[in-house]
């Protein structure tokens, strides 16, 4: 990995981003208001998923679509092996993207 595409890899939290990492690999997370957009599409009104998350009940597959949409570099992957990627990362992996990603969502400025 050169010097450049290292940089590419590291998440900008100045920029709202978190990094997720899986595999050994990081994949930076950018909310972006078009990215925010298709996670309401997909899965309701953005306050209701953050209750839900702040409740403990955010659902596997609504944190996978979160994630799907933020993926800054989806690199061809398909949203199923991302998924299958995910679970097997764990929850414990997950937790800090998510949570990053839900103050910035609450926080905006992104």
């Amino acid at each position: 990995m050169s010097g450049a595409d290292l940089i590419d890899a590291i998440a900008n939290p100045h920029r709202g981003e978190a990094s997720l990492l899986i595999d050994g690999i990081a994949h930076v997370l950018r909310p972006t208001f078009s990215a925010l957009v298709a996670v309401e599409e997909e899965l309701g009104p953005l306050f209701a998923l953050v209750e839900r998350a702040s409740g403990g009940e955010l659902k596997l597959g609504e944190m996978v679509a979160l994630f799907w949409h933020c993926l800054r570099d989806r690199n061809d992957a398909s949203r199923e092996a991302f998924a299958e990627a995910v679970a097997q990362a764990g929850l414990a992996a997950c937790s800090g993207p998510l949570r990053a990603l839900l103050v910035q969502i609450l926080k905006g400025a992104v």
